[in-house]
């Protein structure tokens, strides 16, 4: 069992050590007003401006049905048979995604590149008899489509004998190298932070514990990736460009302050930053189309609705963070069509909501403003440009005289943050038959703020005012738009034959209410109770409907943060064709579900003729007061 999950490593970062210097920011304007507090290095100002990017996992575990290989898989699992990586750009650009990081080399340590320190890797797959690069190949799709290229190199590895000890620090900057020189130009390096805990290690076949930031030393590996990419952020212990969000539900802190202390990352900081803190350590918000980062069939009827996906984007882009959006490429080595439809769907709703800022033509004006720096700014779509006022003037009015006939539903205010985030608290207010009232009051605009409204308005006059700030606020745009909703696309089951639709079963007995939870093939919905034990475990009982040739279970734990609830251990599962003789199925320990938070797919020894499944859980994976578990499934042999 692991200790540590895929990102609380994180926690234990240290500082980073002095790095090598990039092009500084354009000379400020005569008359500007100083910074405020932390400012953001100049490929952390890129970085702020790219808004979202893709996510694309895709490695081993797309073949074995698992989340985290424990890395004795052969690389001759490893063989896409339709691989287009084309595809797979055009899918990111179709959701409107700025960018696209793939995963290199996940916890497994089998590497998509024919790298020469390893035997795991790809030039011993099937993959084009061992001629394959998936990084190039990824690469080059990136560059021939104009999308920034980034890279994931998970610093645990599951698979070699060394880990753990000096030697694989070495082997893993020179993994590092490799990458960081053979690709091109490089927009983020992603560092994972589960690290340590069981694996193949070689055979040894052990856990193994380590101390990650002296193990690694990560201002050196943060030093490096710098020096051979000057102008990728890094992700994220500290001393790097950007943190971790907190969550991987991709939901970012009301307000979400791009500041941090100068100290070891802290969850209950990192989704929502602190205010004023020392240095610039901005959030990336990430989350999967689906509830896995890897592709498996029976979350095809599971994949995030482009209703969903609008309403993460105001969380995370609308709240001021970078949206980091999985979308995991299957077996074929293709975006499913499925996921397709819905990212275009998304990414078409997005575009056409932005397309037109209807407060073009208005008139601004402010209750100050500094000389050079006029309110008209705010309207030219200029993120180098921006109004202020006076120093000493800390809560100034905006205002926007409107055309007649605007009519909207989507504000969006930005801060101009090479002056640092100098806006504490504002209010958005709209003049409707000659009376003021207020629609929004928030704290934090930061990168951006994006306001959305219950319907439409077409008010004379909409204004900002700042009703806390410790500066002259520094305001680069202030913009109105309608939005559009997104075309539906219908849910499916699966494209699987085997996987079978849960929505037909029923919940005939559960140790507490709400089970039905389980069968919704929505992972946000949690069936929770007290904590099980031995002597009273929980359990519930489901009617498949009819009698049906059952190969196994699956059982999907919350992925949500959840203080004081866990998961089950383990699983006693039991079938029957009448409901009241029962016969044991199969029974055992989930691997690294606490942990892993990821979907648990249990074979039977053999298929069996069911009608009712039974579940019980005799207690959680961790010390916790309640149970909590997202689904259930089933699927039948393999044809």
């Amino acid at each position: 069992m692991t200790e540590l999950s895929r990102r609380t490593l994180i926690a234990t970062g240290l500082a980073g050590a002095a790095l090598p210097a990039a092009p500084a920011l354009a000379a400020p304007q005569a008359n500007a007003p100083n910074p405020f507090g932390a400012t953001p290095h100049p490929r952390q100002w890129r970085w702020h401006g790219r808004e979202q990017y893709a996510f694309v996992h895709f490695s081993i575990n797309t073949y074995t049905d698992k989340e985290w290989g424990f890395g004795d898989e052969s690389p001759k699992l490893f063989n896409p048979s339709d691989l287009d990586p084309d595809q797979i750009v055009a899918a990111a650009k179709a959701g409107g995604l700025q960018g696209l990081i793939l995963t290199a080399k996940h916890h497994d340590g089998f590497c998509l590149w024919p790298t020469m320190l390893t035997e795991h890797c790809i030039r011993n797959s099937p993959y084009k008899d061992g001629k394959g690069d998936i990084v190039r190949e990824m690469a080059d799709a990136c560059k021939r489509a104009k999308l920034p290229f980034g890279l994931y190199l998970s610093p645990w590895d599951r698979n070699h004998a060394e880990y753990g000890r000096p030697a694989y620090v070495e082997y893993y900057r020179a993994q590092l190298t490799e990458l960081c020189t053979r690709y091109g130009e490089l927009f983020e390096v992603w560092f994972d932070g589960a690290n340590g805990g069981d694996g193949y290690y070689g055979g040894a076949r052990e856990a193994r514990k380590i101390d990650a930031p002296r193990y690694y030393n990560w201002p050196s590996i943060i030093a490096l990736v710098h020096q051979l990419q000057p102008n990728a952020c890094t992700f994220d212990p500290l001393g790097a460009d950007i943190r971790w969000v907190g969550n991987e539900d991709g939901v970012a802190g009301d307000p979400c302050w791009p500041t941090m202390p100068n100290e070891p990352y802290d969850q209950k900081n990192g989704n929502s930053g602190v205010r004023g803190g020392a240095i610039w350590w901005p959030a990336e918000t990430d989350v999967s189309i689906r509830p896995g980062w890897f592709y498996h069939a029976d979350e095809d009827s599971k994949v995030k609705s482009p209703e969903r996906l609008i309403r993460l984007y105001d969380e995370s882009v609308g709240r001021g963070t970078n949206l980091n959006l999985n979308i995991p490429p299957d077996r074929r080595g293709r975006i499913p069509d499925q996921d397709f439809k819905i990212l275009k769907s998304f990414g078409d709703a997005i575009r056409a909501t932005f397309a037109r800022d209807l407060a073009k033509g208005a008139v601004a004006h402010a209750s100050h403003s500094r000389a050079g720096f006029t309110p008209s700014r705010v309207l030219d779509a200029d993120r180098e440009t921006y109004w202020t006022g006076p120093d000493g003037v800390a809560n100034p009015t905006l205002t926007l005289d409107l055309k007649p006939g605007t009519r909207f539903d989507v504000i969006r205010l930005r801060e101009y943050l090479p002056l640092g985030v100098r806006v504490t608290r504002f209010a958005v207010d709209a003049e409707v038959d000659g009376k003021w009232r207020t629609l929004a009051e928030h704290e934090c605009i930061s990168a951006q703020r994006i306001i959305r409204l219950p319907a439409p308005i077409g008010p004379r006059r909409v204004r900002l005012r700042v009703l806390e700030a410790p500066a002259s606020p520094a305001i680069s745009e202030f913009a109105l738009f309608r939005s559009v909703a997104p075309v539906p696309v219908p849910a499916i089951v699966s494209t699987d034959p085997t996987v079978l639709d849960v929505t037909k079963w029923r919940v005939v007995e559960a140790s507490a209410p709400g089970a039905e939870k389980l069968l919704d093939n929505e992972a946000s919905t949690i069936w929770i109770q007290p904590s099980p034990v031995a002597a009273k475990p929980a359990q519930v009982v489901v009617d498949l409907g009819a009698v049906t040739d059952l190969a196994g279970f699956s059982l999907t734990p919350s992925r949500q943060v959840m203080t004081g609830a866990a998961p089950p251990r383990g699983y006693h599962a039991e079938t029957s064709t009448d409901g009241t003789n029962w016969t044991a199925a199969a029974s055992g320990e989930f691997s690294n579900i606490a942990y892993a938070l990821s979907t648990q797919r249990i074979v039977f020894a053999q298929a069996r003729a069911t009608r009712y499944l039974r579940l019980r859980f005799a207690e959680t994976a961790v010390a916790a007061s309640r149970l909590a578990i997202a689904g259930i499934g089933g699927f039948t042999p393999k044809r």
